[in-house]
């Protein structure tokens, strides 16, 4: 038994790698995207992906490769104390095109600052200058050789950005040197974008084009924790989640859809089964398919991927739309009743189910032969459940089609205002009405509203949460196929049975409350994707930001300075006005408003986690400024 142990023990120690930096270990971790290192601290070490996790000193969590980890011993502090006078400097520059041998002593930082001093005047950049304390300061390793051709990368690297409240221009005829942005002690300065001068240049040239940053960042990813409850969580919503439709569809269809008649009758199995509702699903989700391929439309830029791939979309939804429009104006001008709808809406939704199932299966298989750069970080835990619910790609695509693009605006979000619409044709028929009720007509025009606004401006879907970060898995088609057309018409469904009239009065108040909704909705929504496509636009230069370790920076002024989330404010005053006209006789109309209201903080509490951890204490700074979340003075 003893040989056994020594022999299974010595099996493990040749098989287990030995680590290089130990947890805890200070080291020199490389930025992504350039060739300056800074002083980390190890946190870890993932055996699965043979990545370093590692903390630098603002607070900001990567993942490295061990190639990208260096010792200290071999990097040589810079001397703030060996400076030179600008005129010194300047006396002693040689023009771009002689080349010499640079002494290992001097930094990648120092060359950077001799080469904003020769640029200005003297006494007012030195001051500038004087005045700047960094806290990361880029080091290179001193037995690197300095004169070989390896050397050329980091001597024409394409810009550098020091972020010293000023932004200075390099005078250097043919090189610049890049470096990322440096975290300066203190509190940031929050400047109107107008006067900074050149550092708007500086950062449009950070910001956009980032996919060449992205391409060199693709082997430093960010560790993304487990949520929605982990990996227990993960089987608990995949149960809950379809039983969760499956009760209100039935509860709303009683008489009395009270909770004192919770928990409403199960009815016999086959009713859940309709071969005709599948083959009606199966066909409208065809149908959009079909429209989506169509080549009509703008095809637009995604943003700029971890391995520094911008997808291109076709974003025709608003085509969509309109024809959908059409052809269902032409299937009741012949005969089509679309009240079959409603009276099936139970079997409507259990083949949704069906079909959002069987493509969760397809898209984890899928993602299986997906390359790594193109799988999400948040569903890729190792865990089979976890990430076939998370999603474990990013973007599936079969050829052109973006499955998850497709599925995110088109047979859901459309065939919300389909079912809305069926809804009303079902009250005037069971309740012997010429036309729809008003409370009917303003829960259809205020949705339909909101989806047609989302189709028109479909190309700012692709700076989202869901489009950007999240992979597509059973949460994303589940919630696109089954979540958002058979929940979102629960006040369309409730008015069939459930007449609720309203005064002139009420109905102004509501109409008020709506357009309020829509318009802080838009607007934010609108300012935010114009910053993040291009943060230099003159349009946007009265805008105030907060720069951050990554290059990025977070708005501080404008709609998101009033709150972080100015547009989860105006969803939820749309959703308070599409529940407003269902009445207070019951709960179940006002279930979109509560849902909404969950998500919406649920959804705000991650993106705290995100940011904190990708931003580090250019966050904490944010959150000082802009104090409160989503209602102003409130939350």
């Amino acid at each position: 038994m003893s040989q056994k142990r020594r022999a299974g023990t010595y099996l493990w120690t040749v098989m287990m790698p030995s680590l290089k930096y130990q947890k805890g270990e200070t080291v020199m971790g490389r930025w992504p995207g350039s060739s300056l290192y800074y002083e980390v601290k190890v946190l870890g070490f993932d055996l699965k992906s043979q990545l370093y996790t590692v903390i630098y000193k603002d607070g900001t969590e990567l993942e490295l490769r061990e190639q990208d980890l260096k010792s200290t011993s071999g990097f040589q502090a810079r001397s703030r104390s060996r400076s030179r006078s600008p005129g010194r400097r300047r006396s002693r520059s040689r023009s771009p095109g002689r080349t010499t041998r640079r002494s290992s002593s001097r930094t990648a930082a120092a060359v950077a600052a001799a080469a904003i001093t020769d640029n200005a005047a003297s006494s007012r950049r030195e001051t500038r200058l004087r005045d700047v304390e960094v806290t990361l300061s880029p080091l290179q390793p001193t037995k690197t050789p300095e004169n070989n051709g390896n050397n050329r990368h980091e001597k024409n690297e394409d810009k550098l950005k020091v972020e010293n409240n000023t932004a200075n221009k390099i005078n250097e005829s043919e090189k610049k040197v890049e470096a990322e942005p440096e975290k300066i002690q203190g509190r940031y300065n929050l400047r109107r974008r107008k006067d900074d001068g050149d550092a708007k240049s500086d950062e449009a040239k950070v910001e956009h084009p980032e996919e060449k940053e992205a391409k060199k960042a693709a082997g430093a990813t960010f560790a993304t924790p487990l949520d929605f409850g982990g990996k227990i969580g993960a089987y608990f919503w995949l149960l809950f989640l379809p039983a969760w439709v499956l009760f209100l569809v039935l509860h709303v269809n009683q008489e009395d859809p009270s909770l004192a008649t919770f928990p409403p009758p199960l009815p016999p199995l086959d009713v859940f089964w309709d071969a005709q509702a599948l083959s009606f699903i199966i066909l409208w989700i065809l149908f959009q398919a079909l429209l989506y391929v169509t080549p009509v439309g703008k095809l637009s830029e995604g943003m700029p991927l971890r391995s520094g791939e911008r997808l291109k979309y076709r974003t025709n939804g608003f085509f969509a739309i309109v024809v959908s429009a059409v052809a269902v104006a032409a299937a009741v001008h012949y005969g089509v009743d679309l009240t079959y709808i409603y009276s099936h809406f139970l079997q409507l939704a259990t083949g949704s189910f069906l079909i959002s199932f069987v493509l969760s299966i397809f898209l984890y298989v899928y993602s299986r032969y997906a390359a790594p750069e193109q799988l999400a970080l948040g569903g890729n835990s190792g865990n089979v459940v976890y990430d076939f619910f998370k999603g474990h790609e990013l973007n599936p695509r079969i050829k052109n089609f973006d499955l998850k693009f497709f599925c995110e605006m088109r047979p859901g979000l459309i065939g919300w205002c389909l079912i809305n619409f069926a809804m009303a044709l079902a009250e005037m028929k069971k309740q012997g009405l010429d036309a729809p009720s008003n409370s009917m007509i303003l829960v259809n025009l205020f949705q339909l509203l909101y989806v047609v606004d989302g189709l028109w401006n479909e190309e700012a879907i692709l700076t989202t949460m869901d489009l950007m970060h999240d992979g597509f898995g059973f949460m994303l088609a589940f919630g696109d196929l089954v979540w958002v057309p058979f929940t979102y018409t629960m006040q369309a469904y409730y008015l069939v049975s459930h007449p609720s009239p309203l005064s002139v009065p009420a109905l102004t108040a509501i109409v008020i409350l709506k357009l309020v909704g829509f318009y802080i909705f838009r607007k934010s929504n609108s300012e935010k994707n114009a910053f993040r496509r291009n943060p230099s636009d003159p349009k946007l230069s009265y805008l105030k930001t907060i720069p951050t370790a990554t290059g990025k920076s977070l708005l501080v002024s404008g709609w998101w300075g009033m709150v972080r989330h100015p547009n989860y404010l105006g969803d939820l005053l749309m959703a308070l006005a599409w529940s407003l006209p269902c009445g207070f006789s019951h709960l179940l109309p006002w279930y979109y408003m509560i849902y909404f209201i969950i998500l919406l903080v649920h959804r705000d509490s991650r993106d705290m986690v995100e940011c904190r951890r990708k931003y580090g204490l250019a966050w904490d700074e944010y959150c000082r400024t802009v104090r409160y979340r989503i209602i102003p003075h409130v939350y």
